[in-house]
């Protein structure tokens, strides 16, 4: 299915980021239509990608939201009164149930669910999409080949989409904590700040294409660094006697139970 009139919500970091993956993907700039409710940044976007205002919802085959969840429903109330048709809504707000989009709506919406994360704007996000009752196999085609212009794209049921959350969604900024904690760490052990920051930040970055283009698992990825009683194992020692796995676990429930309270 192809929609000729795309609507976006929302123009924040990854609003943008779904503005040029769907002009990479093939839309014409005249199918795709902008809502931005800070006039300086609504015409920086128009002006940078020239694309129009969103002037008329009802004219709308798709409408994709990109607001913060605080301001999801009052946007939806606003986007609802102005619809004649049903359009497919795709959202990508975190916590906001399907339901509660679907009800609001009512008229046997077409919703779908995505958990998106900030490496999209990189080419190399990790998106979670899930199907409402009425989103049609066409509807997930549409979205699912869209969204793999910016990484790569999975189809979860709703009820994952916490711990997806706390998977991906929140991911990045872990592997960012952890590498600013590296670079303190060399620091501290009399390495220059800068060098610091540049051999913790390359290591993450060449170990990371390791993780795609090697082809090999994590755990055989790690075994090939790990010498028997050599340093990497030393220092993998000290991570399982202070129970990284343990903590890891934890600080991603406590990602997941939050995800649970604010869709609450």
């Amino acid at each position: 299915m192809s929609f000729s009139k795309v609507g976006l919500v929302g123009t924040g970091i990854i609003g943008e980021a779904l503005i040029e993956v769907l002009l990479r993907s093939g839309l014409a700039k005249e199918s795709l239509f902008i809502a931005e409710k800070r006039v300086e940044r609504r015409n920086e976007i128009i002006t940078r990608f020239d694309v129009s205002e969103i002037k008329d919802y009802s004219s709308l085959d798709v409408i994709l939201l990109a607001v913060k969840p605080q301001d999801f429903m009052a946007t939806l109330e606003i986007i609802s009164d102005s619809l004649s048709g049903s359009p497919l809504i795709v959202s990508f707000a975190a916590s906001i149930k399907i339901k509660s989009i679907e009800e609001k709506l009512g008229k046997r919406s077409r919703v779908i669910r995505v958990m998106p994360n900030t490496p999209m704007v990189m080419g190399q996000g990790m998106s979670a999409i899930s199907l409402g009752s009425f989103a049609t196999s066409d509807d997930q085609k549409w979205v699912s080949g869209f969204l793999s212009k910016a990484g790569e794209v999975i189809v979860v049921d709703e009820s994952l989409q916490d711990t997806v959350t706390a998977t991906s969604g929140s991911g990045p900024a872990y592997y960012f904590a952890f590498t600013e904690a590296v670079a303190g760490a060399a620091r501290r052990l009399g390495i220059s700040q800068e060098d610091a920051v540049t051999l913790a930040s390359q290591t993450l970055i060449g170990a990371a294409l390791m993780v795609e283009k090697s082809g090999k698992d994590l755990k055989t990825l790690r075994e090939n660094v790990t010498s028997p009683s050599g340093t990497t194992a030393a220092a993998l020692k000290s991570f399982a006697d202070s129970g990284l796995e343990e903590i890891v676990y934890k600080a991603m429930k406590a990602a997941h139970d939050r995800s649970i309270e604010l869709s609450s």
